[in-house]
C-alpha cells in the first residue's frame, strides 16, 4: 500500500492482459522467425543485420499488441514490419558499403547452422552471386522483387507493405525483373555436382596439377575476396584460369604452412570450403559457383566481422604473419 492507502500502479508489463499478449507473441516467435529472417537476409545479405531487423520487428509487434492494435494476420504483420525495417536498414547499409574496403560479399549462411531460423529453403535467391546481383536494385525494388518472386505475395499485399500503389508496384517489379534477367548469373545450383567438382579441384590443387586445374575452370572464372579492411585480402577480383589457379595454389600452400584445416561445407546452397585455424577458430568461408562441368567463380569471405555468427573466429593476421591470404 502507498502512503495514500492505494495500491501502487503496476507497470504495463505486469498487467494480466499484457502477460497474455507476451504469451501469444512467444508462441508466434518460433513460427514467424524463419519467415522474417528469410526476408531480412535476402534483403540485406547479412546474417547479423538480418537478426537485428528480426529482433526489432518482434519488439514492434509486441508493442503493437500491448497498445491494443488488432492484428488479423500475424504473418502479414510480421512480413510488413520486417520488410519495412529491412528497407531502412538497406538504405543505411548502402552508405556504409560505398566506403567498404575492397569487394563486398554477403555473409555466408551455412547449411549446418544450428539456428533453425537460418535454415532457409535454398534456391538461387540465396546464392552469393544472386545476392550480389540484388545489390544493383534499389531497396524498394529489391523488396518488391523478393516478395513477389520468392514469397509469392500478391501485388495488392506488396503495395500495402511498401506503401505504394498496386500499379506502381507492377512497374517496379517489371523494372526489377528486367534488371535481374539481364544480369542473372549463369551458375547452377546442383549440390551433388558442385561437391564433385570442388573435390576434384581440391585434389588437383593439392597435387599442384595446373593442367587439371585449367580443365576445371571457365575461361572467365573469377576469384573475389572480402576482407573488409580487417585482414589482408584482394583489392579487386582476379580473373582468368591461369591467374585464379595460381592464386588458389598459393592459398593451399599457405594453409599447409600454417596448419590450417580445410573442410568441405555448404554455404548459401552451394559447395564451399571452410578454413579453420589450428585452435579451431574459423578463418574464412570460400564458396564455389559452377556452370556445367567447370567452376566459374570463387567467393572468399575472410572478414572476421562476417564470420562471427558461425562461431569463434581465428586470428588470420597472426597466423599468416602478415602474408596476403
Amino acid at each position: 500500500m502507498t502512503s495514500a492507502g492505494r495500491h501502487p500502479r503496476r507497470p504495463w508489463w505486469a498487467t494480466p492482459a499484457t502477460w497474455l499478449y507476451r504469451e501469444v507473441i512467444a508462441l508466434q516467435h518460433d513460427k514467424l522467425r524463419p519467415l522474417m529472417f528469410s526476408i531480412a537476409y535476402r534483403m540485406l545479405g547479412s546474417v547479423a543485420e538480418a537478426e537485428d531487423v528480426v529482433q526489432e520487428a518482434f519488439l514492434r509487434m509486441h508493442k503493437s499488441t500491448v497498445d491494443g492494435k488488432r492484428i488479423e494476420s500475424a504473418e502479414a504483420f510480421a512480413t510488413t514490419i520486417t520488410t519495412r525495417l529491412a528497407i531502412d536498414a538497406l538504405r543505411s547499409a548502402r552508405v556504409r558499403r560505398e566506403l567498404y574496403v575492397g569487394p563486398w560479399l554477403p555473409e555466408p549462411l551455412l547449411t549446418s547452422d544450428d539456428d533453425p531460423a537460418h535454415r532457409l529453403e535454398t534456391d538461387e535467391t540465396v546464392t552469393t552471386a544472386f545476392l550480389i546481383l540484388l545489390e544493383s536494385l534499389s531497396p524498394v525494388e529489391r523488396a518488391v522483387f523478393l516478395l513477389r518472386e520468392v514469397f509469392g505475395y500478391t501485388y495488392e499485399d506488396i503495395a500495402e507493405v511498401v506503401e505504394k500503389s498496386v500499379a506502381n508496384c507492377r512497374q517496379i517489379m517489371a523494372r526489377a525483373r528486367r534488371a535481374v534477367t539481364e544480369r542473372q548469373p549463369r551458375f547452377e545450383a546442383d549440390r551433388t555436382h558442385q561437391v564433385e567438382l570442388s573435390q576434384r579441384f581440391l585434389a588437383a590443387a593439392s597435387g599442384g596439377d595446373m593442367t587439371a586445374l585449367h580443365q576445371l575452370l571457365t575461361d572467365d572464372v573469377e576469384f573475389v575476396g572480402d576482407g573488409g579492411g580487417r585482414v589482408p585480402a584482394l583489392g579487386r577480383p582476379i580473373t582468368g584460369p591461369t591467374q585464379v589457379g595460381r592464386f588458389v595454389l598459393g592459398l593451399l600452400r599457405q594453409a599447409r604452412r600454417t596448419d590450417m584445416r580445410i573442410e568441405l561445407a555448404e554455404a548459401n546452397g552451394l559447395a564451399a570450403w571452410q578454413a579453420f585455424a589450428p585452435d579451431g577458430g574459423v578463418l574464412g568461408v570460400l564458396t564455389l559457383a559452377t556452370t556445367g562441368d567447370r567452376i566459374g567463380a570463387f567467393y572468399n569471405v575472410i572478414n572476421p566481422d562476417k564470420l562471427r555468427h558461425i562461431g569463434p573466429v581465428g586470428d588470420l593476421v597472426a597466423l599468416t604473419q602478415g602474408t596476403t591470404p
